[in-house]
């Protein structure tokens, strides 16, 4: 759900950077707390999460639909973490490879990686007594249905694109690619728990 430059107005860009700046900061600082065995999990993460989002396509007015991530890696080494794993990844992405504007980065962190790491990792945490996996997917269903809907709003309030079709096409869209992130979401994170018991109890 990449938005391009061009597409949010100025006050949208003020908003949006500045609430990623001030999420990105602040998680800079409390990663202090990730024990520093499991640091170089973040590069691996990273890598993975980035080789899965360069598969997409295209939606509407060059907003594109792919995988997150963000969510998995919260529930993996936590909310902070997965915060900056994701503003890693989609820095390069928009830096090196033009996917995403440069004026949307804020927008983009916020949608992609900010609301999966943390309504995301709350809508887990609350719900894993009930059923982990159950928890887990829904969370990363919801993650990416919640973003693709903030990317409409703030397309929307920017004036740029007709908001109620940008709305049901990306809700619409990004509902069933929800599915797969929490299918893939679900299998990877049980698969690595069982390889690497030890990654339990990361500081969310």
């Amino acid at each position: 759900m990449h938005i391009p430059d061009g597409l949010l107005s100025t006050p949208v860009i003020v908003v949006t950077y500045a609430i990623t700046i001030l999420a990105v900061a602040y998680s800079s600082r409390k990663l202090k707390e990730v024990p520093e065995e499991k640091i170089p999990l973040l590069g691996l993460f990273a890598a993975g999460i980035f080789a899965a989002q360069m598969v997409n396509f295209p939606i509407i007015g060059g907003v594109s639909g792919h995988l997150l991530g963000a969510t998995l890696v919260a529930v993996l080494l936590g909310s902070y973490a997965a915060v900056i794993v994701m503003t890693s990844v989609l820095l390069i992405q928009t830096l090196l490879f033009g996917d995403g504007g440069i004026t949307a980065i804020g927008a983009n962190i916020l949608n992609m990686g900010l609301i999966g790491a943390f309504i995301g990792y709350w809508v887990y945490s609350r719900l894993k007594s009930i059923h982990e996996g159950f928890a887990m997917g829904l969370a990363a269903w919801l993650s990416v249905v919640l973003g693709a809907a903030l990317a409409s709003v703030e397309i929307g309030l920017s004036h740029s694109l007709p908001f109620t079709k940008v709305l049901s096409l990306m809700v619409g869209y990004h509902a069933l690619i929800g599915i797969g992130e929490a299918v893939l979401t679900v299998l990877i994170v049980y698969s690595i728990k069982a390889r690497l018991p030890e990654i339990e109890g990361v500081p969310a």
